[in-house]
């Protein structure tokens, strides 16, 4: 077996053709444009699999630079630290908050399920968080993140592989089962579809003024806001560094004291210096740096050792949508009032709840394409998908592996 060792200036190359690979998929295949499949994905599972046949065909296996994934891990997890403005909920009321008591009573739920049928699937527990709220609530980059850690500090094989297939699979499942349980209750309050043209909401109708920055108004990313925003990662990243050299033994990955500083940094920065937080020079780093420690995760991944774990996490994750399916008509829909928003807002949690705040919006906007417009939906569900939910499944991941180890 040959082993070919890419350094950091090799590696971020392969991760950028990764990821302009994965564009032209994008743009060229439906299916990956219809459930928001990620360019990193796409190309990323593209590389694995010609990395596979490498393997497999060849006797060839390929190591990354593992600094450069850690880094890009740690930098998207400041964003969400650096997004989470704790202001905005008075922006949504107490909806928005029962709906993030919702949404959090339903990772419970997930995690629960996950672990339940993992042990009696003979697999460890943990393998039941990676396939409940780390990847189904958190996504790819929360997958990749715990994966890692999986297989690094608790030796779980196939760790990071299953994530990256459980994160995908709720993509997919998560597009599918929205539009249908959400059309299902309004059909059941005997409410008409409206014409086309009323039922199309502009972007400034749907999210709300001040939730998200005025489109006529878009301030520019600039070399000094560049700047300004490159500190405040670089406080978050080093921050983190010290901690885990402080607390070796505390049970926290890096990344967790990276979001925490940023929460917190965030805040008093806007709060008590009335700080101008340019959030969408945040959104770029944040959003580059998932698509290239994606890139970079995908590419190093073993699909070899995935393949005794396929029929188990197949099993789980089929039952983990049942269950969404079920909560969001039952729990969701009665809890937020049994109201045509609510039946729309159960769509957008069928959307992160087993995939992505896109694939969330993208099923609320196939109801009222439909059924007419839904402002609070549209306000509520970016809020609690975009970063509020990722700060309690944190909390939640953490109790629980605690727990379990």
């Amino acid at each position: 077996m040959q082993s070919i060792v890419l350094n950091g200036y090799h590696t971020l190359i392969a991760a950028t053709l990764v990821l302009l690979i994965g564009r032209v998929l994008v743009s060229k295949i439906k299916f990956l444009q219809d459930f928001n499949i990620p360019e990193a994905v796409a190309g990323g599972l593209i590389a694995a699999f010609g990395i596979f046949c490498c393997y497999h065909f060849l006797g060839i296996t390929f190591q990354f630079e593992s600094s450069l994934q850690t880094a890009f891990m740690l930098v998207f997890f400041s964003s969400i630290g650096l997004s989470a403005d704790f202001s905005r909920l008075k922006q949504g009321g107490k909806p928005l908050v029962i709906f993030l008591i919702v949404v959090s009573v339903f990772i419970l739920v997930q995690n629960a399920v996950g672990v339940t049928l993992a042990t009696a699937l003979g697999l460890d527990p943990l393998m039941g968080l990676l396939t409940g709220s780390i990847t189904l609530t958190g996504g790819h980059g929360t997958g990749a993140t715990w994966g890692t850690v999986f297989a690094e500090k608790y030796n779980i094989t196939g760790a990071v592989e299953m994530a990256m297939a459980s994160a995908t699979f709720g993509l997919v499942a998560g597009g599918l089962i929205g539009g249908p349980v959400a059309r299902r209750l309004v059909n059941n309050m005997k409410i008409s579809p409206v014409k086309p043209q009323s039922a199309k909401v502009d972007s400034t109708e749907k999210y709300g003024g001040d939730t998200f920055e005025d489109i006529d108004n878009v301030r520019l990313i600039t070399a000094t806001s560049v700047i300004e925003t490159t500190a405040l990662f670089a406080a978050c990243l080093a921050f983190s560094s010290v901690m885990k050299d402080l607390f070796p033994n505390s049970g926290l990955p890096q990344f967790v004291w990276a979001l925490g500083f940023g929460v917190l940094l965030r805040n008093v920065l806007t709060l008590v210096f009335k700080f101008d937080m340019f959030d969408r020079a945040i959104d770029v780093f944040g959003n580059a740096s998932l698509s290239l420690f994606l890139a970079i995760a995908l590419m190093s991944i073993k699909l070899w050792e995935l393949s005794g774990l396929a029929s188990s996490m197949l099993i789980i994750l089929l039952v983990q949508t049942v269950v969404m399916i079920l909560y969001a008509y039952f729990v969701t829909y009665r809890v937020m009032g049994k109201t045509y928003d609510a039946a729309v807002l159960s769509a957008g949690h069928c959307g992160f709840g087993l995939g992505a705040t896109p694939t969330a919006v993208a099923n609320m906007q196939s109801v009222t394409e439909t059924f007419g417009p839904s402002h609070k939906a549209f306000l509520i569900v970016p809020l609690v998908g975009a970063f509020f939910v990722d700060l309690i499944n944190l909390g939640a991941i953490t109790a629980l592996i605690g727990f379990l180890k």
